[in-house]
């Protein structure tokens, strides 16, 4: 009981501090060192921190290190180049004005689904929601809301292929691709994607019919949040161009994952590593491709029109550390919390939720990590590091396939991560330059209500029907 206590007072404890805005690179060993001392082994500190959590967290950093670093060179570039700037005047243009909400959802959804880091998304799209906001007579305290929908659900963990880090995760250990269980993941698309809309369109209707309108905002007279360069570059730069690598991270993603790898013979691969299992590498050496492929196209089309392509390669690298290094140290938490005689206690009351459907349980230990941790990709990280081959054994056991276990995972750890503390919703506020009480409570309903009945809806097909 003392160790559980240990780990729960030390999980609080991150929750808390990572509210306050302190580091988790800090965070992190810190609460390991918090859970080991409670736990009452002292004495062990030392070792543990140099021999479980440090190799924990560089094995993180060893396998994902190129996912992040192609996915923020990615995201600088079109950003950068005018891209992002471009697609979010077309879809305007498109749909109209008076679809304010519509608009800005799926400007953040075609990004977000593009490959773009959600915090570039979130700058690049501000400005042109406000302005549609005031036009339309819409509250402004709606926007956080609206961007969230579009980049932090259903083209975060449901489209098939979705470049996100949170959908490249379970590769490692599922032995699964982009595109798992892709029939399932169009259904909780469209569930997040019309709840959310439904629930931000009744919000715009009642306060319509109370005459609240856009508000007054002491920033309106701030400068606007896209550089002028981006500005300048997306007045020159085709639609078709802005459009064609975000086409090629999908399309090249799914061409090796379907067409290439499968049809090659990888046998010369384990003759010069022999520890290497192609069928979990494959998943992840497609996205890395697609990424390398957009990212070079990118750069080509835009060659003699970048304001300065070496400073935005540079930015754009220079940016991937701080999200990488943050997980691995969430990463290298959760294994020290796996280590302890507690989490054993904790572990068997997770696995014995449902033993039968391995999938409840698996979505109640994600929701519960990526809650704590504020952090979809990192409670889902410490997760599968902690229990992901016991749910695989599970799995077989069941006769369930990975790929549904991959999604289920991925659906579930979107589910309780935008929790106040959450680092995304505390910089989209910033960005927006609103408040928690403005906001959040809109966020919280369409980013937790309806994700989490999409995934009730997934877990209860796949049950029923498998994995399709």
């Amino acid at each position: 009981m003392a160790g559980m206590l240990a780990i729960v007072v030390s999980l609080l404890s991150l929750m808390y501090f990572a509210y306050r805005g302190v580091t988790v690179l800090l965070l992190a060993p810190l609460m390991a060192a918090l859970a080991v001392v409670l736990s009452g082994d002292l004495a062990l500190l030392l070792p543990i921190y140099t021999h479980t959590f440090m190799p924990a967290l560089a094995g993180y950093a060893m396998n994902f290190l190129p996912v992040f670093l192609l996915g923020a060179l990615f995201g600088q570039l079109i950003a950068d180049s005018g891209a992002a700037h471009t697609l979010s005047a077309w879809i305007v243009r498109v749909v109209g004005q008076r679809h304010a909400v519509v608009v800005v959802v799926a400007a953040c959804a075609l990004l977000t689904y593009g490959g773009v880091s959600l915090f570039v998304v979130a700058f690049a799209v501000y400005p042109i929601a406000k302005d549609l906001f005031r036009t339309a007579k819409i509250p402004k305290r709606l926007i956080p809301a609206a961007i969230a929908l579009g980049s932090f659900t259903f083209t975060m963990t449901a489209l098939p292929g979705t470049p996100a880090i949170i959908n490249a995760i379970p590769i490692k250990y599922f032995g699964t691709n982009a595109f798992a269980a892709p029939g399932l993941g169009l259904m909780a698309a469209a569930i997040m994607a019309s709840g959310g809309l439904w629930w931000l369109q009744s919000r715009v209707a009642v306060a319509r019919r109370a005459g609240e309108g856009y508000g007054r905002h002491d920033d309106e007279q701030d400068a606007p949040a896209v550089p002028e360069a981006e500005a300048a570059g997306a007045a020159a730069m085709p639609v078709w161009q802005a459009l064609l690598p975000l086409l090629l991270v999908v399309g090249v993603n799914a061409l090796f994952t379907y067409a290439v790898f499968p049809n090659v013979d990888l046998g010369f691969m384990r003759e010069a590593f022999p520890a290497l299992n192609t069928a979990t590498s494959t998943g992840l050496w497609s996205l890395v491709v697609a990424l390398a492929v957009a990212c070079t196209a990118l750069v080509l089309m835009r060659l003699g029109r970048w304001a300065d392509l070496k400073a935005s390669v540079n930015k754009g690298v220079f940016g991937f550390m701080l999200p990488l290094f943050n997980t691995a140290s969430e990463v290298g938490y959760g294994a020290v919390v796996a280590s302890l005689a507690g989490f054993a206690l904790i572990k068997q009351a997770v696995l014995n939720v449902s033993p039968n459907n391995p999938l409840i349980s698996e979505a109640i230990a994600m929701n519960i990590l990526a809650g704590i941790t504020g952090s979809s990709s990192g409670g889902l990280s410490i997760a599968l590091e902690a229990l992901g081959a016991d749910y695989v054994r599970m799995a077989q056991q069941a006769g369930i396939a990975p790929d549904l276990l991959h999604r289920v995972a991925v659906l579930a750890a979107g589910g309780m991560d935008t929790l106040p503390h959450c680092g995304a919703i505390i910089t989209l506020l910033a960005i927006c330059k609103l408040t928690h009480r403005q906001s959040y409570l809109n966020i919280a309903a369409v980013t937790m209500l309806f994700p989490m009945t999409a995934l009730v809806l997934v877990i209860t097909l796949g049950s029923v029907f498998g994995s399709f």
